[in-house]
């Protein structure tokens, strides 16, 4: 299963290795991204099949993935797609991508049957073309151009040039200034200052191009970016606004040291900034590219309730209250559970209490995890359990039975669990069902036997399947 490591500076020549040549373009598949905002999305790195897999953490969305950067002509997007997957199922969550290119959205809602996009439009990189910015040229560009020719005249001292490591106390200078002008109430504006000042620390190393503006020996703007692929991704363009002119003098100056041989400049979205838009607007964005995050859902989405099935001699509906005690004997019979391949103990947190295993099975259906029903004799007597879980995303999970011990060897499992696939299978709608056992359990093969096909085997388990 993949094993997740916590991004840092330390990383950045291995993750460059894939970055510096990802052709996705929005910002968030870069490093500077990455390492600038990792103390609000905490973004992990993985390799697989040939691919960069990053896993961001997010305080309202959870655990959601970067679409899988695959190295050219060697990696295999599809196979890290199947991990992502594996991962998510051991889990017990749904596959989320927070930020998918165009060119991998239709492959994800092929994969997945069933998803949710969300697509904000007011969260778009704004992409320009680089010969356009590196030269301002054309009547649409006049304002620009006389924006600049205004700066040079009222600051004929003022030059561009590459920003280094020995800037480090000049750029500070900077800072210090820039805070005593910065006026945004925004709680997001102000936290990207604290962030772009700790990443403009990056000056000086080989990934990050920077620019600056100075002016007798003062910096009065700053510019740091990374190539991926074939554009510029911009992460930071600060200046100090009391010298008028001086923003399109260093977009001008920074795209053209800084984009030769590359197609696009994106200068990443404006977070909602009125400011931050109308002067990103003013540039003339050839497009702007939407952020659309996917969540793949499984069947289970379809319910609202545990529903009712019904057999020659059973039904199988939803746990009641008045089903705790043998409800609670049935997950608690370790003699018996030894056959259940799971020990409750494994995910147990904190007390084990009365009511925790219908809780956990009525927090598992909410959260579309898994469908948990009860057996039911004709006169309402609960005898067991049906539990379809490990739902994979792609229209197949897993079936389990365990049957009270007293009443084993009437052919209840088989009967319950023959119905609970076939409502699987022809009305949930999944396309596979699958099932395991231990090798040493003949009374579940044989009932697996008589329901569905065995596929496999390992040391532990004979797997079977049952598809439509």
């Amino acid at each position: 299963m993949l094993k997740f490591t916590p991004i840092s500076e330390s990383h950045a020549p291995l993750l460059r290795k894939y970055y510096g040549q990802c052709t996705y373009r929005l910002c968030e598949y870069s490093l500077g991204v990455k390492l600038m905002w990792r103390d609000h999305w905490h973004p992990e790195f993985a390799e697989s099949h040939g691919c960069l897999v990053v896993l961001n953490h997010s305080a309202h969305h959870g655990a959601m993935f970067d679409f899988p950067i695959p190295l050219p002509g060697e990696g295999d997007a599809d196979a890290a797609l199947d991990e992502i997957d594996a991962w998510c199922v051991e889990k017990g969550v749904p596959p989320s991508f927070g930020v998918v290119p165009e060119s991998e959205r239709e492959r994800l809602m092929k994969r997945y049957p069933y998803t949710t996009v969300d697509n904000d439009r007011l969260w778009q990189d704004y992409f320009y073309r680089a010969e356009d910015l590196s030269t301002f040229a054309g009547r649409r560009y006049s304002g620009q151009r006389n924006h600049i020719n205004k700066f040079r005249k009222l600051y004929p001292g003022a030059v561009y040039r590459e920003l280094t490591a020995a800037d480090r106390a000049a750029v500070e200078d900077f800072w210090h200034e820039f805070h005593k002008v910065f006026n945004k109430e925004n709680a997001e504006a102000k936290m990207e200052v604290c962030y772009a000042r700790r990443i403009m620390e990056q000056a000086g190393v080989e990934w990050a191009k920077t620019g600056c503006v100075e002016l007798d020996g003062k910096i009065i703007a700053i510019a740091l970016a990374e190539i991926c692929g074939d554009t510029l991704v911009c992460h930071i363009e600060k200046a100090l606004p009391q010298y008028e002119g001086v923003y399109p003098f260093m977009v001008q100056s920074f795209a053209a040291a800084n984009s030769g041989g590359l197609t696009w400049i994106n200068r990443e979205d404006d977070a909602g900034d009125r400011g931050l838009r109308t002067s990103k607007l003013q540039y003339l964005p050839a497009f702007l590219e939407p952020k659309v995050r996917i969540l793949a859902r499984n069947e289970l989405f379809r319910l609202d309730t545990v529903p009712v099935l019904k057999t020659e001699r059973l039904t199988l509906d939803a746990i009641r209250e008045t089903d705790k005690p043998l409800y609670n004997r049935l997950c608690l019979d370790d003699e018996h559970n030894r056959w259940w391949g799971y020990d409750y103990r494994d995910d147990l947190e904190g007390e084990l209490t009365e009511d925790y295993f219908l809780r956990v099975a009525r927090e598992d259906f909410q959260r579309g995890q898994a469908v948990n029903f009860a057996i039911r004799l004709e006169d309402g007597a609960f005898i067991g359990e049906v539990v379809l879980y490990h739902f994979d995303y792609r229209g197949a999970a897993e079936l389990g039975c365990r049957i009270l011990p007293e009443y084993a060897g009437h052919g209840y499992g088989t009967e319950a669990f023959r119905r609970a696939a076939d409502w699987s299978l022809y009305t949930l709608g999944l396309y596979r069902l699958e099932a395991k056992c231990f090798h040493e359990n003949q009374a579940s093969k044989k009932m697996l036997e008589s329901c569905m096909r065995q596929v496999g085997e390992d040391k532990t388990f004979l797997h079977f399947e049952k598809k439509v």
